[in-house]
Formats: C-alpha cells, structure tokens, sequence
C-alpha cells in the first residue's frame, strides 16, 4: 500500500493543490501581483546598477529603486488617474446636459457631404442619415456613461485600491531585493529540461519588459501628444481623448487614428480647414512616426510577434482581465508561441536520422 509510486502520487496531488489554494488566495490582489512582479522586472537593471555602486547594500539599493519608480512612474499615473475621473465626470454631466449633443455634430457632417457619397450611402442601406445618426448618438452616448460609471466606481473603491497599492509596493520592495534568488529557486523547480527552463523564463521576462517599454510608453507618448492637439484644438475632454488614444495605441494596426481621425473628418465637414488640415498633418506625422521611432529602440526587434497575434492578444486579454489584460494577454501568447517553438524543435531533433 505504500509503494513509492502512490506516495509519489499523494505527494504531486498535495502539491497540486496547495498551489491551487495558494493561487486562490492571491486572487484578491492578483492586480498587485502581477504590476510588482511586472515593475520588478522592468527596474531589476537599475538596481543592479545601484548595486554596484553601493555593494553589499541590498536593502537601500531596493528602497532607492522603489523611491525612482514612485517618481517617474506611479505618482505621476496616479495623478493622471485622478484627473481622469474629474474628466469624465464633467464629460457626461455635459452629455445629460446637452452642451456635447452627438447628434448635432453628426448632423452637421452629414450635411456636408458631397451628393454622390450620399447616393453611395443609399446603395449600401445607409441612406437613413436620421436613423443612423440616431443609433450612433445612442451608442456613444452609452459608451461615455459607461465610462463614466466606471470612473464612479473607481472612485468609490478608494480603500481597496489602497491596500492593492500598498500590496505591490511592498511586493516590489522585496523582489527588487530578492529577486535573483527567486528566479534560481523557480528554474531549479519547474520540472522542465535546464535549457527550456531558460528560454521560457527569458522569454517571459523579455516580453514583460518589451509590453511596458515598448508597448506602454509608445502609447503613453501618443496619447499625450493627441490630448496636447485637442487641447491646442479647444476640444472639449482632451484628458478623456488622450487615454482613449493611449489604450487605442495599445493595438496594431487601428490605434489613435481612429479618434484623432474622425475629429479631423468633423473639423474639415463643418468649414475649419486649418484645424482638420492640422489635425491629420500632426497625426500622421507625429502621432503615426512616434511608434516607428520608438518601438524599435524600447522593444528590440527579437521580441516582436506578428501584429494580428498582439492585436487579438491585447483585446482578448483585456476582456478576460480587464486592464491588467493588456500586459497578460501578449505575455501568454508570447509564451504559447515558445512553448510549441519548442515542442517543434524538440521533434525535429528527435527525426533526425543518426550520422
């Protein structure tokens, strides 16, 4: 009855679920985790550096990475934040209030359409202006309140928020300083052969880096050069367009064209030529060349995957996750192409007739 392989049994059965359970309990603060695991490896470099210039100094080496961090990176996104939810709000009190009537606007672009893209429009179906402009109005009518009920509620979660907050902080704090101990511990754990076990670690280690350097400062960049166009513009909510801009950056192919453009379209349809002229010069010229600029010297290119797997990656992950989505997302997809690269090479190796 106590033969090894039922104990060997019992004891990957136990181990199986006390990881489960252990999982389970860091669920509540699996954002925290994942943004103190995520910072941890983006600064571990600067505290290495910090280290050798202070050596056999772990912990204040760890305390001036964590202050850096604070300052360059989370005070100023939670001040961001904070304005957001001002932003927001004021936003939808004036949609309820009629001061941003969609409809109007929408009017008065279909008014200035040229006859024959309205004969076009009549061939597909979508001679309706009224009818769709009734169901467009609607729909980001909708939209803004649900981003602004959001708002609402991340305002009203201050307290959780806090605890999170303080969760990875002190989480950062002891990977910084630990971190090269951990990372031993779990290559020497994965029952996996030593060389995969290097590459899968790499690999995940370098798409988080890439994700947040390349991917998250690209759209930050262009998010804040579009708020500064629509502030420069006088359109109303450009915080609210800026971060709509920076997620829609997020994504290949679509990104901040498809807000900055349609502003332009209003712009040049309603007679102010020199705004919409403006507007899609400064996007295409500088919105459009920041990511060819950037990308290459924050992301490196052995870490890119083909846009159509970051594009369903990113949305795919920010649906199951929520924001911390676009971070998990590419991380997953990145290690699902290693693994079966892997499993590939590993095959190939095995036909390979003997010499």
């Amino acid at each position: 009855m106590n033969s090894p392989q039922l104990q060997r049994g019992v004891f990957l059965f136990l181990l199986a679920a006390v990881t489960a359970a252990f999982f389970w309990i860091l669920a509540p603060f699996s954002g925290a985790v994942l943004w103190g695991v995520a910072l941890a490896i983006l600064f571990t470099p600067l505290y290495k550096r910090l280290l050798r210039e202070m050596p056999k100094r772990r912990n204040l080496a760890a305390l001036a990475t964590l202050t850096i961090c604070l300052v360059i990176v989370i005070i100023p996104l939670t001040m961001v934040t904070a304005s957001l939810v001002q932003e927001v709000s004021l936003v939808a009190q004036k949609i309820r209030s009629g001061e941003i009537n969609f409809v109007r606007y929408l009017q008065q672009i279909a008014a200035a359409l040229p006859q024959w893209l309205l004969n076009l429009l009549d061939r597909f179906g979508l001679g309706n202006i009224e009818a769709l402009l009734a169901k467009l109005s609607q729909g980001a009518a909708q939209g803004t309140q649900l981003i602004a009920t959001q708002a609402v509620n991340i305002g009203q979660n201050t307290f959780e928020f806090l605890v999170s907050f303080a969760v990875m902080l002190y989480l950062l704090y002891f990977l910084l300083r630990d971190g090269t101990e951990l990372s031993k511990s779990v290559r020497e754990a994965l029952p996996l052969a030593r060389p995969h076990t290097h590459y899968l670690l790499n690999k995940f280690t370098t798409v988080i880096r890439a994700t947040i350097k390349g991917n998250v400062a690209v759209a930050a960049v262009q998010g804040a050069l579009g708020g500064l166009a629509f502030w420069f513009l006088d359109v109303q909510g450009a915080l609210l367009w800026a971060v709509l801009m920076a997620f829609l950056s997020l994504l290949p192919a679509v990104g901040a064209a498809l807000i900055w453009l349609p502003v332009a379209l209003y712009f040049l349809a309603t007679g102010e030529i020199w705004q919409g002229v403006f507007l899609i010069v400064f996007g295409v010229v500088v919105i459009g060349l920041v990511d060819n600029i950037l990308r290459p010297l924050l992301v490196g290119k052995d870490t890119q995957m083909p846009d159509y797997i970051v594009l369903l990656s990113t949305i795919g992950g920010m649906a199951l996750f929520g924001i911390n989505g676009f971070v998990i997302g590419p991380v997953i997809a990145a290690l699902f192409l290693a693994a079966w690269d892997l499993f590939s090479s590993s095959n190939e190796e095995q036909d390979e007739p003997p010499t």
